[in-house]
């Protein structure tokens, strides 16, 4: 089963609500479970993503495409990464999940990945 874990936060103040050494356990930990989950053969792709300030929405009003700065999300915290992994079932998934959010201290979000339909 696939499921997409996904970490939520606020890159742009970390450096200024975190420790140097918290950056540098929590780096060290995303590095390590990024390469314990490639070993086990459960990661199917990762990939972080700049801070939510740094995004655009893009609507379309009246047949034109409106684009306005900022994230999805209306709180501080965005999108700041995710994994998508291939495991045995829900509970892997959670367990992976935890890991995360127990370094981070963040919320982090688990989502079935169901197979797609087939065409008819």
């Amino acid at each position: 089963m696939k499921y997409m874990i996904m970490m939520f936060g606020e890159a742009a103040s970390m450096r200024e609500t975190k420790s140097p050494e918290w950056i540098d356990e929590m780096m060290a930990f995303m590095f390590q479970i990024d390469k314990d989950l490639r070993e086990s053969g459960e990661l199917v792709f990762e990939l972080g993503l700049a801070d939510g300030s740094t995004a655009k929405l893009v609507t379309v009003e009246g047949g034109t495409p409106v684009v306005t700065d900022g994230s999805f999300a209306a709180s501080e915290a965005s999108l700041i990464g995710y994994w998508v992994v291939e495991v045995a079932g829900e509970a892997r998934a959670i367990e992976i999940a935890s890991q995360i959010a127990g370094v981070t201290g963040g919320p982090v979000e688990v989502r079935l990945s169901p197979e797609p339909p087939s065409p008819e």
